[in-house]
């Protein structure tokens, strides 16, 4: 049996993270020079340090395996069994190396290699299964939590932004617009710009871990090593969209398409090696039939970070969400009567503890 898990390259690196310390400390060694080397191809600028003691010379370095090799020690591995804390670490450590506006890091690729994505697949099969990872396919939960880090005190008012839909859609024909004037077609040009795909403006909340943290708040893709974090609780009203794979993300290009092909291509192409046109859903008008849109940790780690294919003509990419994220579009959602919780952790990447 195959996981679909590892269909994304978010769901891969959680297994990758899982099997990393069963492997033996010469092929953890060896994925070391396996993505040094996956990066080092990828235009990757990458020094390497080795230390030696006066008047000796440097070490021979160790013969690096084949990446059929390293499948098979994936393989000798075995199924991953990670209590909650470790399964926490993994998709945190997958969603904070997620990255948009250049090629993946030296892991991801290596994991991408066909090879080594079907071994991580083949072990992967009862991971979605776990307890530890009940979480993963849940719909929308009724208790959200809105995240503001770093607060002042105890945090800013919570704003629904009812209109925050509609002014990212005038934002965005505004920015597709200057691109196709401003910037080439050549999607290996020197260019950045927006490559997210959610519609930044409009409040975003996830539900609770169980743990008791928010999601919101130790998986973050493009962090800044926050360590201090307010939790606002609110409650939303109306119809919620779920993502729970590609297909949801497709239908919503399909029946609410925008294009934004000049103002991605460049950095899509870098995260995809994909050249050609790029459709987001209109989330204006998706918020015409929908009050919110919830990416669930499933949806999230098996189509994020991915070429989504729409039609002959179309892909797409979500970036920029978290797993279990929602997204309100219509403002039914509101702060309610119930203390704010602080959270804090003592490094970069938790973990997080209560402050009471």
């Amino acid at each position: 049996m195959i996981s679909i898990l590892c269909d994304g390259p978010r769901g891969r690196r959680v297994v990758l993270e899982l099997i990393r310390d069963t492997l033996s400390e010469d092929m953890r060694r060896g994925l070391f020079e396996l993505a040094y080397q996956a990066d080092v191809a990828a235009g990757a600028s990458v020094s390497r340090l080795t230390f030696t003691r006066a008047g000796e010379t440097s070490p021979a370095m160790p013969p690096v395996p084949s990446l059929t090799e390293f499948a098979e020690a994936i393989r000798l591995a075995g199924p991953p069994r990670p209590d909650e804390e470790a399964l926490a670490n993994a998709v945190r450590v997958s969603v904070d190396v997620a990255r948009y506006w250049q090629a993946a890091d030296g892991d991801d690729l290596v994991a991408a290699v066909p090879v080594v994505a079907d071994a991580l697949a083949e072990i992967a099969v009862g991971l979605p299964e776990s307890p530890a990872a009940a979480w993963w396919r849940r719909d929308r939960a009724i208790e959200q939590w809105a995240v503001e880090f770093d607060p002042g005190g105890d945090g800013a008012p919570f704003d629904a932004a009812p209109g925050a839909v509609r002014t990212w859609r005038e934002r965005t024909n505004a920015d597709e617009a200057r691109a196709r004037v401003d910037r080439p077609a050549d999607p290996t040009a020197s260019w950045s710009g927006e490559w997210w795909s959610h519609p930044s403006g409009a409040p975003h909340t996830t539900g609770a871990l169980g743990s008791g943290v928010p999601a919101g708040i130790p998986y973050v893709e493009d962090g800044f090593g926050w360590t201090r974090a307010v939790a606002i609780p609110v409650r939303g009203a109306g119809r919620t969209y779920e993502i729970g794979g590609v297909d949801d993300w497709v239908h919503l290009c399909r029946a609410y398409p925008i294009e934004v092909t000049a103002s991605r291509r460049h950095d899509w192409y870098r995260v995809t090696g994909r050249d050609g046109r790029w459709l987001l859903p209109d989330w204006s008008r998706v918020a015409d039939d929908w009050d919110a849109v919830h990416l669930s940790g499933w949806g999230y780690l098996t189509a994020a970070t991915r070429e989504i294919v729409v039609d002959a003509e179309y892909s797409s990419v979500i970036g920029g969400w978290g797993p279990d994220e929602t997204y309100w579009l219509s403002g039914k959602v509101r702060e309610i009567d119930e203390p704010r919780v602080h959270w804090i952790a003592d490094e970069q990447g938790g973990p997080w503890r209560r402050v009471d």
